[in-house]
């Protein structure tokens, strides 16, 4: 009998640790991670959060846009003066890493029975893209060690310098390896299923981040430049710019979303300004007028005022983004035409490759007034034909840098990085500034990341500078 019990026992213990193994099994389960993952799902996700956290709020208009004063605000306008804190830029950060990289990751990782080689690579290509935003953003950030929730909870930092270099390896491998012959992707939201054009955009994403290492390392850069732009692979037409379109609401275009029940943004009158003294077609598009009717013209509101200055102006009387920006189908432009063809005009400007740069920035002039319906070829002739639009070749950065800031509208965080490297436009805070004459030069960590990773915080800010609006990142040379 007492053997029995014993073996009694040893069952019901075998019983009760199988069972409290399920619980924690089930308790381990993350909610909102898929049981059996679909790689059209999951790109379909990834490209709309990524498209989100690049056109929406918090990065977008509320910081980048407000930065390169292409918008400004009526209200609430402490991020116009340069009131961030460390937690103001979270949600870049946040987001990219739990919702996009996870995303693609988990396509990335998938068995090759589940998601084929051109899901895996097209995956690749927008997460390289994502970590471009960050690095752009922050400087230093996890790279190599992110993502990897399963060995490490603390990744490293890595320096910009090292982003950049193993961004462009794998855009390099990623879109070689894309096959247009090879099995079909769906779930894509940006071009509909179409590996030739991942390729072009794969191509045009490393021509963006050679010339990001262009003032540091032209060595590096020139020839892959040359080589980038002599390989014909690159994007070559307005039909092929990288962009996701929304549908219809809750799925709709983020400004839209928010001028649905909000009215805090105008257009900046820094941006209004330079259009109208170059009689620029895009005015209208880029603008709408007041609704006040009293007011004939389109009225901008300068960036950095206090809250009292800038209610005084009036709602009614001026300027909100234009209707085109506003519009629930209205896309997130990741790479246009006209930003390729400007990357070429200043190639050529630099010596890179051979070619007429004069004729290559009228080229990306053009395609930015034609990527806004803007066709008519005497408007088009007559734009280009004047003084002040033509281009000098004694300082292509400020011809280059303008007008790319005018066909970047609405694009902040690449407005940003690319005032950042050409220095033009010449931009002055507004009077109610708070940094002492400056303009931010990058975003604040995420506090939390002082807290759930401090000692790799502490060591990438003593390496890269001080966690400050200030800082000047790696690629951005005097």
């Amino acid at each position: 009998m007492t053997r029995y019990r014993f073996l009694f026992l040893i069952a019901i213990l075998i019983l009760t640790t199988a069972s409290c193994k399920k619980q924690l099994e089930d308790i381990n389960k993350n909610p909102n991670a898929a049981e059996n993952p679909q790689p059209d799902y999951l790109l379909t996700a990834a490209e709309k959060k990524s498209a989100d956290l690049y056109w929406g709020a918090e990065n977008n208009f509320d910081a980048s846009l407000l930065i390169v004063q292409q918008w400004a605000k009526i209200q609430y306008t402490d991020p116009d003066r340069y009131i961030f804190t460390n937690s103001s830029f979270s949600l870049l950060w946040t987001n990219a890493y739990s919702q996009s990289i996870t995303n693609l990751n988990e396509i990335i990782n998938l068995p090759d029975t589940k998601a084929n080689p051109n899901y895996k690579n097209v995956a690749i290509i927008l997460r390289s893209w994502v970590f471009q935003l960050l690095t752009d953003a922050y400087g230093s950030i996890p790279y190599r060690q992110a993502g990897q929730i399963d060995s490490t909870l603390t990744p490293q930092y890595d320096d910009q310098k090292t982003v950049y270099e193993g961004l462009l390896t794998e855009l390099e491998n990623a879109g070689s390896a894309l096959d247009p012959n090879g099995e079909a992707i769906t779930g894509d939201a940006i071009y509909g299923g179409d590996i030739q054009k991942w390729k072009h955009f794969a191509n045009s994403l490393r021509l963006r981040i050679a010339f990001r290492i262009a003032d540091r390392e032209p060595e590096i850069a020139g020839p892959l430049i040359e080589e980038i732009l002599g390989s014909g692979e690159t994007i070559s037409s307005n039909d092929e710019t990288t962009q996701l379109i929304y549908a219809d609401a809750p799925q709709h275009n983020p400004a839209s979303a928010w001028f649905d029940t909000r009215d805090d943004y105008r257009i900046s009158k820094t941006i209004v300004d330079k259009l109208h003294d170059l009689s620029d077609p895009r005015l209208p598009v880029y603008a709408s007028k007041p609704t006040d009717n009293s007011v004939t013209d389109y009225v901008g509101v300068p960036n950095g005022l206090t809250v009292t200055d800038a209610s005084n102006l009036g709602f009614a009387k001026t300027s909100k983004p234009g209707a085109y920006f506003l519009a629930p189908h209205a896309p997130a432009v990741i790479f246009s035409y006209a930003e390729q063809l400007f990357y070429e005009a200043e190639a050529a400007a630099r010596g890179f490759i051979t070619g007429d740069e004069e004729a290559l920035y009228n080229q990306a002039i053009t395609a930015s007034l034609n990527q806004y319906g803007i066709s008519d070829q005497t408007v088009i002739a007559n734009y280009l034909g004047q003084a002040s639009v033509k281009y000098d070749p004694s300082n292509y950065r400020k011809s280059i840098g303008e007008q790319k800031w005018i066909a970047l509208f609405g694009s902040g965080l690449e407005s940003l990085a690319e005032w950042r490297r050409l220095d033009y436009p010449v931009l002055e805070p507004g009077n109610a500034a708070v940094l002492e004459g400056n303009i931010p030069v990058r975003f604040l960590y995420p506090g939390t990341e002082q807290s759930l990773n401090g000692n790799n915080y502490q060591q990438a800010v003593a390496t890269q500078g001080p966690d400050l609006l200030t800082t000047k990142l790696w690629f951005d040379v005097e």
